[in-house]
């Protein structure tokens, strides 16, 4: 190794722990559902984003079993170069449909998503209106498209407002696009849509929702722009199939044209092969079973409301989460690590989010009850909270 990399590497990897900064990442030694495995000892798992607990479903094994005997496990090139699977074309009608658009098209991953779609359709002559809390991916594929990014207060309407009018008026740009998350991954706060429909309707913006943390969770699954019942106001719905779908990849759902658009010019898409067919077969299975019914969604919004109420009363901070994420927020950084450390040591997985993934003096453990927990898994995670809260003083 170089001198100058090395005396990087020390002094930077030295100040991140110094400063509370730096995440070890465990090995877990089983599937990775509820309740899992690490350094031999079992924990209640709340770090996951495995909403439906679809990722260790019996179902989706069998499909992706079966799409491997019929199809092999790899898609062999880009679809390009060596044309498509069926199998991928079947799971992306099937997230048309799911997601009621005229069509969708499927990535390799919801990072890759707004990295290919944003670039695609905005250059540097274009401008971008963005949430200033909106994920690290989103403000990746901004700055790749080169467009002039515009940050406005996080779900503030007013300042959206100004801000689209005085880009609008400028003159300064051939298109303006307003993006969103649907669901904001580290408070759980749900995006104002039909606000921002409004104003983008207003202004002649092009709306983009990334739906990463409302897929299967809001609109009774079918998610966030479901809801508010806005899929014709909204351009762009973007999503991810590792989440509640429990598989890998996303996809990008809008009309024919632009779906037709992204695949011969958004980069991931021409350039990264395909996600396997067991994972397009898997994750097509598991968007059939949401839209067939609505328990599992319904399980998970009971455990979620139960989860969030007893940590509530005893007295935790879990700010304005609207939805399942239940953030229990502790502030400085170095003591927030050291109470996810605690909930390690007496049996419950919540890892401990801080800077940069949320500002300075907000860091947090963020937590993800989801439909396969169990009212006894929930209740054991409670009491450790309580004793743990009470022994560092965070709770009375």
């Amino acid at each position: 190794m170089s001198k100058v990399l090395q005396q990087f590497l020390t002094e930077n990897l030295t100040d991140l722990r110094n400063q509370g900064l730096y995440n070890e990442i465990d090995t877990v030694e089983t599937p990775n559902g509820p309740i899992i495995s690490v350094k031999g000892k079992e924990h209640i798992n709340l770090s996951s984003n495995n909403y439906l607990g679809l990722a260790t479903d019996e179902r989706l094994r069998e499909a992706a079993l079966d799409a491997i005997r019929k199809w092999g496990v790899g898609a062999g090139a880009v679809r390009t170069i060596n044309g498509t699977l069926e199998v991928h074309e079947k799971l992306e009608e099937t997230l048309a449909a799911f997601k009621g658009t005229e069509a969708a098209i499927s990535f390799q991953s919801g990072f890759n998503c707004n990295m290919a779609a944003i670039s695609a359709v905005m250059d540097k002559n274009d401008a971008i209106l963005s949430d200033e809390l909106n994920h690290a991916s989103i403000i990746d594929g901004c700055r790749l498209s080169r467009a002039k990014i515009i940050r406005f207060n996080h779900s503030d309407m007013d300042d959206l407002r100004r801000q689209a009018k005085t880009a609008n008026e400028s003159g300064s740009y051939n298109k303006i696009m307003v993006i969103t998350d649907g669901v904001f991954s580290m408070d759980g706060d749900i995006a104002k849509l039909p606000e921002i429909a409004e104003i983008a309707d207003e202004f002649d913006l092009i709306t983009y929702v990334d739906d990463a943390h409302g897929s299967g969770v809001l609109g009774k699954g079918a998610g966030t722009v479901k809801q508010f019942g806005l899929q014709e106001q909204i351009d762009f719905q973007i999503g991810t199939l590792s989440k509640a779908i429990g598989v890998v990849g996303g996809y990008v759902a809008g009309k024919k044209e632009l779906i037709d658009w992204l695949k011969v010019r958004s980069r991931p898409f021409l350039f990264s092969t395909a996600v396997t067919p067991a994972d397009a077969a898997a994750a097509t299975k598991a968007v059939e079973l949401m839209m067939d019914s609505t328990e599992l969604n319904e399980r998970l919004w009971d455990n979620a409301d139960y989860f969030k109420n007893a940590l509530k009363n005893l007295g935790f901070n879990i700010g304005d989460s609207e939805t399942p994420i239940t953030p229990c927020i502790i502030g400085e950084e170095k003591t927030t690590q050291t109470f996810s450390k605690r909930l390690f040591e007496e049996g419950v997985y919540a890892k401990a989010i801080v800077f940069p993934t949320v500002p300075k003096g907000t860091g947090r453990v963020r937590n993800m009850p989801t439909a396969a927990h169990t009212r006894e898994m929930l209740d054991k995670a409670v009491a450790v909270y309580e004793k743990v809260g009470k022994e560092m003083g965070i709770i009375q």
